[in-house]
C-alpha cells in the first residue's frame, strides 16, 4: 500500500499544487473547492488538501499516522513509541527522514522544506507550540496543530490526525478492533473488577523531590483499564489543568493516606516489564510494603501505559489481561 502511494506521488503533486494555489492565510470554507477543505485545528480553521500526498508529522501525530498508513515524507523523532510499534511500523519509523527531534524546539525547517510536504501536522500541546515557528512552516505547506490537553484524549486526537492526513480507513479499523477487545475483557473481568477500589502509581514521580505520582481515572496508566470496567477511587485535591486534573504528586510520606482504601493497586512499568526509578522508589519504601493491598498481594504491574493510539492500546489490553489474570484464579 505504501509503495503504491509512493509511485503516485508525482502525479498527485500536480493535483495538490492546483488546490493549494488558492490557499492563503485567509482561506475559509467559502474558498475551499473540491481539491481543498477547511480543517478545524488548535491554530484555527486551516485550508488543507482534500487528499494530502506528502505529509510531515511531529509529536503525538507520529505514531498515529505511521499506524494509519498515511503518506508520510518526514517525521520527528519519537523514541517513546519505538517499543510499542509492530515490526512493520518500526521499519517505517526508522526509514522515514527525521525532520525534528524529540522536542518541538528541535525542528529542522530546512529539512521540512526539502521534503516538499503538502501538509504539516504538529502534534504537540498548545503551550509547547510556542517553540515552533509556525509562520515559517506555513510558507512551506498548510500547518494543522493538534495537541493533547489531557492523557486520555489520545482517542479523539488520533482520529483528528488521521482525518487531516486522509487516512481514516485504517484508523477506523484499529478503533473497531480495540473496542471489540475491550468489550471482551470487560465481560471477562465483570465478576471482579468493578467492585474493586483501585489506586495507581505512575511513572512520572520525582525521586529527587521525594514525591510519587498518583493517577486517577482517565490518566496515562488508568484510562485503558477504565475501558474494561476498572475504577480508580478519589480525585485530585487541587486541579491544575491538563494532566494535573487526573494525577497528582504527593510526598512519599503521604503514601499510606493515598492508598489506605485501595483494594488493589496497579503501577506503571516499561514495555519490557522493567521498573522505572520513579516507581521503584515507591516499591522500595517501607510505607508501600505496609499498605493493605500490598500485604494482600493485590498489586499489578501494567505495561504500555504510554499507549497513545489504538494499536498501542491493543497491546496495553493484552498486558492488562495478563496482569489481572490472578483476579480470576480463585
Amino acid at each position: 500500500m505504501r509503495l503504491a502511494r509512493s509511485l503516485g506521488v508525482v502525479a498527485a503533486l500536480v493535483v495538490a499544487a492546483a488546490g493549494l494555489a488558492g490557499c492563503g492565510a485567509g482561506g475559509s470554507a467559502t474558498t475551499a473547492d473540491a481539491q481543498t477543505r477547511v480543517f478545524a485545528a488548535d491554530n484555527g480553521q486551516i485550508t488543507i488538501p482534500a487528499k494530502p500526498q506528502r505529509v510531515i508529522a511531529t509529536g503525538y501525530a507520529v505514531p498515529a499516522l505511521i499506524e494509519a498508513d498515511a503518506p508520510l515524507v518526514g517525521i520527528s523523532a519519537w523514541a517513546r513509541g519505538v517499543p510499542m510499534f509492530t515490526p512493520e511500523d518500526l521499519a517505517t519509523y526508522e526509514k522515514l527522514d527525521k525532520v525534528a527531534g524529540e522536542s518541538a524546539a528541535e525542528t529542522n525547517y530546512e529539512a521540512i522544506a526539502k521534503a516538499r510536504p503538502d501538509l504539516i501536522v504538529i502534534g504537540v500541546p498548545t503551550p509547547v507550540l510556542g517553540d515552533v515557528d509556525v509562520e515559517r512552516l506555513k510558507a512551506v505547506a498548510p500547518v494543522v496543530a493538534i495537541g493533547p490537553k489531557n492523557p486520555a484524549e489520545w482517542r479523539e486526537l488520533t482520529r483528528k490526525y488521521a482525518d487531516a492526513a486522509g487516512a481514516l480507513e485504517n484508523y477506523d479499523a484499529a478503533k473497531a478492533a480495540y473496542e471489540a477487545k475491550g468489550a471482551e475483557l470487560k465481560q471477562k473481568y465483570q465478576p471482579v473488577l468493578p467492585g474493586l477500589k483501585l489506586g495507581h502509581v505512575g511513572s512520572y514521580g520525582q525521586v529527587a523531590k521525594g514525591n510519587f505520582q498518583r493517577e486517577f481515572d482517565k490518566s496515562w496508566g488508568t484510562s485503558v483499564i477504565n475501558d474494561i470496567g476498572g475504577k480508580y477511587y478519589g480525585d485530585v485535591k487541587v486541579k491544575g489543568g491538563g494532566s494535573r486534573d487526573v494525577s497528582e504528586y504527593p510526598s512519599i510520606e503521604e503514601l499510606p493516606a493515598a492508598f489506605a482504601e485501595a483494594d488493589a493497586i496497579t503501577y506503571s512499568v516499561k514495555p519490557d516489564g522493567t521498573v522505572a526509578p520513579a516507581v521503584q522508589y515507591v516499591l522500595d519504601s517501607e510505607l508501600w510494603k505496609n499498605l493493605p493491598a500490598v500485604k494482600a498481594g493485590k498489586v499489578f504491574p501494567i505495561r504500555y501505559t504510554e499507549a497513545a493510539t489504538y494499536p498501542e492500546a491493543m497491546r496495553a489490553l493484552d498486558a492488562i489481561d495478563q496482569a489481572f489474570a490472578p483476579l480470576l484464579a480463585k
